[in-house]
């Protein structure tokens, strides 16, 4: 005899909003109303007889018998889910159109691909990494991985990364620069920016209070591993993102000051609310988020 369980779907939908941290955000990934994502909760609370989060100002925060239950059935649910994925007729093609910047491909996402292949071999991934992804989403993208200050609010999203701006160049030009910032001396130099980080210099002259600043020139790059190289051979001072400096490994390049900047970016997850009911959508978004992409 099969002992009675808690709704499947309730348990889902407990899953969904300790990870995703939002009910809100746990109701779009689902499809559902957020009176329907009550109602499942409600449902699995009944079952355990427990109240599983507390409520304090339309804010959800698991209780101990909560974060008990997160703590067992979550693998479980992982490992079922994994289970069902195999299977399933590996010899269909899943694909996936996914929009992606290069040098977050190349530096973030490449290097974890096999995971995911090992994972779900049917699912198969076709990437743009052309700019205004945001703009093809539901046309000739079905997803993307964008950078930007803060998405478009009518679509799904998920924030990737917090990020912190350096100035990087070639040893020899940081060399030259020293230690502290010479404003005289920064006013000859050239400096390298990213298309798609056109604030971030801002920052990095406020943060420094080098609000006067006024450099020979300013070059402007849509590729981050051109403005990486560019940096490297000492064309300039590249306003770049710490976590692209470091992830380079390049041994040419060199940190301009010890200043920590917050930077005005993040990486982001985006996709239109409805296609998570896609299948390569939601296999890929759901091991993103587990992988710690």
């Amino acid at each position: 005899m099969i002992r009675r369980l808690p709704p499947l779907r309730s348990l889902e939908a407990f899953i969904r909003v300790v990870r995703s941290g939002s009910a809100k955000t746990a109701a779009a990934e689902l499809a559902l109303s957020p009176s329907a994502l009550s109602r499942r909760l409600a449902a699995l609370e009944d079952f355990m007889s427990k109240p599983m989060f507390e409520r304090k100002h339309q804010l959800l925060k698991l209780t101990e018998d909560g974060q008990a239950l997160y703590d067992t059935v979550s693998p479980l649910i992982d490992e079922m889910a994994d289970r069902i994925d195999r299977l399933i007729d590996t010899s269909k093609v899943m694909r996936l159109r996914l929009g992606v910047l290069p040098l977050f491909g190349s530096q973030r996402l490449f290097p974890r691909l096999g995971e995911l292949r090992r994972l779900h071999p049917q699912l198969h991934i076709d990437i743009d990494s052309s700019a205004a992804a945001e703009t093809k989403l539901g046309d000739t993208i079905d997803a993307a991985i964008i950078l930007s200050e803060g998405p478009d609010a009518a679509l799904h999203s998920v924030r990737l990364d917090h990020n912190r701006v350096h100035a990087i160049t070639s040893k020899e030009l940081a060399a030259d620069l020293g230690e502290r910032p010479d404003l005289a001396l920064l006013n000859k130099q050239t400096f390298l920016i990213h298309n798609d980080l056109p604030m971030s210099f801002e920052a990095w002259k406020r943060t420094l209070h080098l609000e006067a600043l006024q450099p020979a020139a300013i070059d402007h790059f849509d590729s981050g591993q051109l403005l990486l190289e560019a940096a490297a051979q000492g064309l300039g001072i590249a306003i770049m993102h710490d976590d692209h400096f470091i992830r380079s490994h390049d041994s040419r390049l060199a940190r301009v000051f010890n200043v920590d900047v917050d930077s005005p970016y993040s990486y982001w997850f985006v996709c239109r609310p409805r296609a998570l009911q896609s299948r390569p959508v939601r296999l890929f978004h759901d091991w993103m988020i587990k992988a710690g992409l």
